[in-house]
């Protein structure tokens, strides 16, 4: 990409509005050179000439600067969020970061996620998480302070009371009764993955 056309996009220049749109990877999204969005990574940028060619190469409009001429459909903005947080679940994620990223105003994504998700954006990170934490806690042997970090949840006492909030259950708690198989009265240790390595051995 040319400086030129970098320098455009970071000072917001609406004269080069009618010569190239830009995309960013990590978002999905194309914008006009004027929009007030937050600046992207310059290596995550791509440029298109038409609005027409940006979607075509899977990227959505801006719901700010609206560069294909027409407004986003709110389904359609909260399916690029709840995109974003599906890959960045483990990042300190924020509504105010997520306004930046997807040009809404903080309320106004609150309300709109909320709506359409029946979930504010925080309660969606937060069973994410949890969700994840539940598929480390069945798969591996790492402790519970670092599965929570690896989750996004740096605060071994906040992962465990969220968890426990969710699950009904605290990490060790779970690990427990899943890692348990009843037979008959007696109870025998036994990781799910070590299962499936066992069949494979089997079938080898």
């Amino acid at each position: 990409m040319k400086d030129e056309f970098w320098e455009a996009i970071i000072t917001n220049n609406a004269s080069y509005d009618d010569q190239f749109l830009y995309a960013v990877k990590t978002t999905g999204i194309f914008c006009r050179p004027s929009c007030k969005s937050r600046e992207p990574n310059r290596q995550n940028v791509r440029l298109f000439r038409s609005a027409e060619e940006a979607i075509r190469a899977d990227y959505r409009p801006c719901k700010r600067c609206k560069p294909a001429g027409k407004r986003l459909p709110n389904e359609d903005w909260v399916a690029q969020i709840t995109d974003y947080i599906d890959l960045h679940y483990h990042e300190r994620l924020s509504l105010q970061l997520l306004a930046d990223l997807f040009h809404g105003s903080p309320y106004h994504l609150h309300r709109t996620f909320k709506r359409i998700t029946d979930l504010t954006p925080v309660e969606y990170i937060q069973r994410l998480r949890v969700k994840k934490a539940q598929e480390m806690l069945d798969s591996t042997d790492y402790t519970v302070g670092n599965i929570g970090f690896m989750v996004g949840i740096p605060s071994s006492p906040y992962f465990i009371t969220l968890f426990k909030k969710i699950t009904g259950y605290t990490p060790a708690e779970y690990r427990q009764r899943h890692n348990r198989i009843d037979l008959g009265g007696g109870e025998l240790d036994g990781r799910i993955s070590e299962a499936a390595d066992l069949l494979d051995q089997i079938h080898i």
